[in-house]
């Protein structure tokens, strides 16, 4: 099973791990592109300016660019650790024992605008760079990506489990994965989606996939893990879930 979650523009600051190493990360079939997105916005981050106005960067963001310009050279870390916010801090990587680590780290991957999908053990510096974002002479990621993203996800052996938000899932869709959304009981009975519960019950939701024993093979066994957990969820079609909080 591999379960794959969305990025985050928070990103913790540092890390213990050498500089940048294409060879090391999965999903080899993406190096090429990698490489050329990375040496684009390295480029751009020459500019500050420019790069501000080409990723829609505030004043306040300013040290954004630095990062961005030493992509190269800059310290790594775990993608597990390198990504914060809401759903990470749902997932709560911290309190894993050194055996769920290693279950998480097997079972987690990490979509990316800059690295395409990351294992969640693949060691990287902190950048920015969201879907969205259109680079000169690149053009828009979901163009770059979409042609590669697919055919590697297509590859992967055994069940998919699509955490990704939509900017994110539209640079490479996973054919056939299971996917969920998450939905608010409204006290009129209607649902309706609210961000910050649809990231930390996504969160909870990949916690649980992470560290179970099970070996869910379909949308009802992911259903199964997820009540297990404490999850309130329906099955709602052959691939889809429905989380209520």
């Amino acid at each position: 099973m591999l379960v794959l979650l969305p990025p985050s523009e928070t990103k913790a600051h540092g890390g213990d791990g050498l500089p940048l190493d294409l060879a090391t990360l999965g999903f080899a079939e993406l190096t090429e592109l990698r490489r050329s997105l990375l040496d684009a916005l390295t480029k751009l981050a020459t500019d500050p300016p420019v790069m501000m106005a080409a990723l829609g960067l505030g004043p306040k963001q300013a040290d954004e660019a630095e990062h961005n310009a030493r992509l190269w050279e800059a310290p790594t870390t775990a993608a597990l650790d390198r990504y914060t916010g809401v759903l990470y801090d749902a997932l709560d990587a911290g309190s894993f024992t050194a055996a769920q680590r290693d279950r998480a780290l097997s079972r987690l991957a990490v979509g990316s605008a800059l690295f395409g999908l990351l294992r969640a053990g693949d060691r990287i510096p902190r950048y920015r760079l969201s879907a969205g974002s259109t680079l000169p002479e690149v053009g828009t990621l979901r163009a770059r990506w979409r042609p590669v993203l697919v055919p590697a996800l297509e590859a992967v052996d055994g069940l998919v489990v699509d955490l990704r938000s939509g900017a994110y899932a539209a640079l490479g869709p996973a054919p056939g994965a299971v996917t969920a959304t998450v939905l608010t009981e409204q006290p009129d009975g209607s649902r309706k989606v609210v961000s910050h519960f649809n990231k930390s019950h996504k969160g909870l939701l990949a916690r649980a996939l992470a560290l179970t024993r099970a070996e869910p093979a379909d949308v009802r066994g992911v259903a199964a893990v997820a009540r297990r957990a404490g999850l309130r969820v329906e099955v709602s079609g052959p691939t889809e879930l429905v989380l209520l909080t």
